[in-house]
């Protein structure tokens, strides 16, 4: 069982981090692979695409539209 707590401090520290490296990304796998690196990932859902941890897959936060693969 893992269990999951929404702190929107921490939620934000996750957000700004993928997006800092999306602006960084020459590509999407440039940037999938730093993603990686952080310990995340990006999966798409019928609710968009959000960021989850690895290696349990876990949601962190929602993308902002237009950020997503």
């Amino acid at each position: 069982m893992v269990y999951v707590h929404n702190d929107p401090t921490a939620q934000a520290g996750v957000l700004a981090i993928v997006m800092r490296e999306r602006h960084r990304a020459a590509s999407l796998t440039d940037w999938q692979n730093a993603l990686k690196n952080h310990g995340y990932a990006v999966r798409q859902t019928d609710k968009g695409a959000y960021v989850t941890t690895l290696p349990h897959g876990v949601e962190v936060c929602r993308l902002p539209e237009g950020a997503a693969l």
